[in-house]
């Protein structure tokens, strides 16, 4: 996830918090809410963009292109590989909490 979705997702969350407390009367007054599944989208791609350059760009060293380095290679794929493994982290997170409340008891 980017900085800016991390940033928009807990603004959300602040402001869901304030409708809670009472501290807003009307949900107008609080930070414009982006759907969650906007977000994970709009993270989902970014993924998928990061592991589609990586893979663009280890190609383009195999191919013997002399602007691309080894390290730039490597310093890619392992971003790539950090952002594909937090974003199943946060799936998985997400199904936990799934299974939880559709196991509470009415």
């Amino acid at each position: 996830m980017s900085d800016v979705a991390i940033n928009q997702v807990l603004a959300q969350m602040r402001a869901m918090q304030a409708i809670a407390r009472g501290e807003v009367n009307r949900p107008s007054d609080a930070v414009e809410a982006t759907p969650f599944s906007d977000l994970m989208s709009q993270s989902i791609r970014q993924v998928n963009d990061s592991m589609q350059q990586s893979k663009a760009l280890t190609a383009r060293f195999e191919g013997g292109d002399p602007t691309v380095s080894l390290a730039d290679v490597m310093i890619n794929a392992q971003k790539a590989s950090i952002q594909f493994s937090g974003m199943t982290e946060v799936r998985n997170k997400l199904l936990t909490a799934y299974k939880d409340v559709m196991n509470m008891p009415v």
